[in-house]
């Protein structure tokens, strides 16, 4: 606590010192910021840039203790340069003790206050009978006749309460110094405590005692640790404050808060921390910086040994992984074309019965595209071209498009229309060969399950047949080793989550269990997890219709943003304990990266509802018909279900959020996709 000096009028000539001694209160200073005018006054966005550290007044030259503010008063003398303070109650204790009452241990003789002593050990120290503890240059009280010292601590003991803003009664020291746990910080401390004594559960070590109302945590640790804003002291966390702000963990050591214990707080932003935390600057503390917002990082790699370090999040959502290969390893990565299939700017693909041409700023293409102009993918215009191989964004030339330019919108990034035949030796099933196909052959709408991201996909696949095993195109190139900005410094090393006992692991990102998918990247230094769509599939800036600025891939709360998060595409708050897209400009709108994609035929309709880290078609191209003999008459769309969609003909459960089949001129019969594999009667194209 901080303290204001009261000066009196009272004096004391005590024997100790030459001069009279002056009676100084000390009122705690106020640090209520909602009851205080000058908090109220300020400018709208003025910042505190300094919290001074909590002082003392200084040592009492009787006990050699500190004094404090909690102790109200004291004496001081005005006269000398040199800092001369008592503790009231000691400067107040007479010099013979007789029937006091921590007199009790020897009530035979008269205590005389002296600085002598007896039972010397070395050093002039000596020890206390009371308490067994050495003491050294101290007052005490002292029987000559039976050889008896008590120091001037345990004679004041009584004496010795404290008013704490944490608790509605008085605290009294406890007799002896002991290991005990704190109620204020929950851990064991040695030392001096405070005890209630009528609520005798509760007691403070001295330490939490003393800690400031408000401190900058890059104060208290070195700078390992920085927040913009002074934390206050909050002397608990009551559970329902907590579920109202979706239970946010320290941003320190990323834990949970005890809601009896106290912590330290932003009252402008969502920043907690323990007040251990945020005041340690011991070294154990130093080893948990690397969680994301957390303080300095330092490298565990060399740039050298990893030349092609793949760096994530992406910058943008033009930007994967397969365009990270294509120019890093552009020789290795691409596919040997034979002259006839290649020649110039056309391409002849597997994937498509019609030529392609190589799009880019060249004349020569005009005889091709005619008055059509070159069209790039452009959300804020509405304009989606999207590769049909990897389903990503194309954004710029070159690209290969299909050269019936009338009659077909085939198009393809142009490291996807380079991409090898097959792929040997695959981390997930190393067994045999994967084949590139453009569809699954064995399954409707050429659908597949990823065994990497655990999403399903229609777009280019490498799989195995023989064992139906599929990974979209962007999980058959995943790296062994990736960094992240949301865990930078450290190397995050990719594991086999399946079979890694990782049973009760979160992802960082987005909270979900580990065991639910099949490769995760770990920071074996640290307890740090992403599973591969959070780390792959995030862009770290994301562009929407319903706002001109971008979008920034967040992974803590936002400073200065005290109210709740708001998705402003599902329209539901949020936690902002998991990561998410927010437009840090005046507008400051955020939203789930799961709403983030701007995927056209389903925008007012988005994915958030299971609080996946991603849009869970982000893999998935709508679109198309299927026949199916036996069930309806008419041809049936691909569509993602939204509520309109009602129930599903078959097995009368909801159709929103899943992949629907609907038939559009009826417009009332729809039924899930999956439902359909209940009849082998089925055509589609």
């Amino acid at each position: 606590m901080d303290f204001i000096k009261l000066a009196t009028m009272e004096q004391l000539l005590h024997f100790t010192h030459d001069h009279t001694l002056s009676l100084v209160h000390l009122q705690p200073a106020s640090h209520d910021s909602e009851n205080s005018d000058e908090e109220e006054e300020k400018e709208e966005g003025e910042e505190d840039d300094f919290v001074a550290e909590e002082k003392h007044v200084g040592k009492c030259k009787m006990c050699k203790e500190g004094i404090y503010s909690f102790h109200m008063s004291y004496y001081e003398c005005k006269d000398c340069d040199d800092d001369y303070s008592l503790h009231k109650f000691c400067a107040e204790m007479p010099k013979t003790l007789q029937n006091h009452p921590s007199h009790d241990f020897h009530p035979y003789h008269n205590l005389t206050l002296s600085k002598g002593f007896f039972w010397i050990y070395s050093s002039d120290e000596w020890a206390c009978s009371v308490c067994n503890l050495m003491r050294k240059n101290i007052f005490n009280y002292m029987c000559s006749i039976c050889e008896i010292n008590m120091d001037i601590i345990c004679a004041t003991m009584s004496q010795q309460k404290m008013d704490h803003p944490s608790h509605p009664h008085q605290l009294q020291r406890m007799s002896k110094e002991l290991v005990s746990h704190c109620s204020a910080c929950g851990e064991k401390h040695q030392g001096t405590f405070y005890q209630c004594t009528t609520c005798l559960w509760y007691s403070i070590h001295l330490d939490c005692a003393l800690l400031p109302a408000k401190l900058l945590i890059q104060q208290h640790t070195d700078a390992t640790f920085t927040h913009s804003h002074p934390l206050t002291l909050a002397y608990s966390f009551p559970e329902v404050d907590q579920k109202a702000k979706y239970n946010p963990r320290c941003r320190v050591c990323k834990k949970y808060f005890d809601c009896y214990l106290w912590l330290y707080k932003c009252d402008k932003c969502q920043y907690y921390a323990h007040i251990n935390c945020a005041t340690s600057k011991t070294e154990p503390f130093m080893s948990i910086f690397l969680h994301p917002g957390g303080g300095k990082t330092y490298k565990n790699f060399k740039d050298d040994d990893y030349p092609n370090l793949l760096h994530c999040p992406f910058p943008d959502e033009s930007y994967n992984l397969l365009r990270h290969y294509f120019i890093k390893n552009k020789k290795e990565f691409i596919t040997m074309i034979k002259e006839e299939e290649h020649g110039g700017e056309m391409l002849n693909h597997f994937s498509h019965q019609h030529p392609l041409i190589l799009l880019d700023t060249h004349a020569r293409q005009t005889s091709v595209l005619g008055n059509k102009s070159i069209v790039l993918h452009d959300p804020m215009k509405k304009i989606q071209v999207l590769c049909d191989a990897c389903l990503k964004p194309i954004t710029e030339m070159p690209y290969y498009k299909c050269s019936e330019i009338s009659s077909c919108g085939f198009v393809l990034h142009e490291w996807c229309a380079r991409l090898p035949s097959k792929i040997q030796d695959h981390p997930g099933h190393p067994e045999h060969v994967l084949v590139l196909v453009s569809k699954n052959p064995q399954r409707l709408m050429g659908l597949f399950f990823c065994y990497n991201c655990c999403l399903y996909g229609n777009s280019f696949a490498y799989g195995c047949a023989e064992c139906e095993y599929y990974v979209d195109i962007n999980c058959a190139f995943l790296p062994k080793e990736i960094t992240h900005e949301a865990h930078p410094g450290h190397l995050l090393s990719r594991i086999n989550a399946s079979s890694a006992d990782l049973s009760k692991k979160l992802c960082n990102s987005c909270r979900c269990y580990l065991e639910d998918c099949n490769i995760a990247f770990h920071c074996p230094s640290c307890d740090f997890y992403l599973d591969t769509e959070c780390a792959l599939l995030l862009p770290g800036m994301m562009r929407h219709k319903f706002d001109k600025h971008p979008f920034s891939l967040r992974y803590n709360p936002v400073e200065n943003h005290s109210s709740d998060y708001f998705c402003e595409i599902c329209e539901e708050n949020f936690n902002p304990e998991l990561w998410f897209y927010h437009c840090s400009s005046t507008c400051a709108q955020s939203m789930h990266p799961a709403c983030a994609p701007l995927i056209l035929e389903c925008e007012q309709h988005v994915y958030a509802k299971y609080g996946r880290g991603v849009f869970e078609f982000v893999n998935v191209k709508f679109g198309g018909t299927v026949e199916i003999k036996g069930l309806h008459p008419h041809r049936l769309s691909f569509l993602q279900g939204i509520q309109s969609h009602g129930l599903c003909k078959v097995c009368t459960e909801e159709l929103q959020y899943d992949m629907i089949f609907k038939c559009l001129e009826c417009d009332e019969y729809a039924l899930h996709c999956f439902c359909v594999y209940y009849s082998d009667n089925y055509v589609f194209n």
